[in-house]
Order: C-alpha cells, then structure tokens, then sequence
C-alpha cells in the first residue's frame, strides 16, 4: 500500500509542476479561482507525501517548503508564468495543512485501533 501512495504523492507532484511551469493554457482552470487551485493542489501533496513518508513527515514537510519556493522561483524563467510571494505563502501554507491532516489521519486510525482493540477484549473477569 505504501509504494501506490508513494507512487501517488510523486504523480501528483509531476502534474503540480506540470501546471505551474508549463505552458499558461495547459493549467486547469476552474471556479476555485486561482488561490483556490493553489490551496486544493497543495493540501493533496502534502497530504499525499504526508501519508507516503510516515516516518519522516517533519523532514519531508521542510523539503516541501523549500521545493515549493524553488518551483515558485523556476517561474522567472517559464514563458508566460511569474513568480509571486503570495502564491508562495499559499502553497507552503497549505501543502502544511496537507502533511498536518496527514498526522492527524494517522493519529485518528491509531486511537481507532487501541479502542476497538480494548473493546474486543470485553470486560477482564
């Protein structure tokens, strides 16, 4: 399961790109507007990378941050595209809120888990 997430999260992460440096009338457009676009693409790669490297979600989460503004910089030089500090904020922001959901995913099956498990067990004679 945890290579198709990982697979997934990559995938996802090629598109992004794909639609932040490519050509202006290839990015999807759609009633969100273009904050909203931003929000929803980055809540699901953090939460994708979030839920692909479990282990190492903090670490993976600050490299996040940093290629998010390495993508939003390579824009300078992509025809039509320009680099601004608000779609920065926004993406970090929300790829965060992605890997916190992520977090708080895990942590909701976990006390899933321990309170079925106590529960199973029924009351100790």
């Amino acid at each position: 399961m945890s290579s198709f997430i990982r697979t997934f999260a990559w995938l996802l992460a090629a598109a992004v790109t794909f639609a932040t440096l490519g050509p202006p009338g290839l990015r999807p457009h759609s009633a969100l507007g273009q904050d909203g676009e931003h929000a929803l693409a980055f809540i699901l790669v953090g939460l994708a990378f979030g839920l692909a490297y479990r282990q190492r979600r903090l670490l993976t989460a600050g490299a996040a941050v940093v290629l998010i503004g390495v993508l939003e910089l390579m824009q300078f030089w992509a025809p039509g595209r320009h680099a601004r500090l608000e779609d920065f904020l926004v993406d970090a922001l929300t790829a965060c809120i992605g890997f916190a959901l992520a977090a708080a995913t895990d942590w909701a099956i976990a006390w899933l888990r321990t309170n079925s498990a106590l529960t199973s067990e029924g009351p100790a004679e």
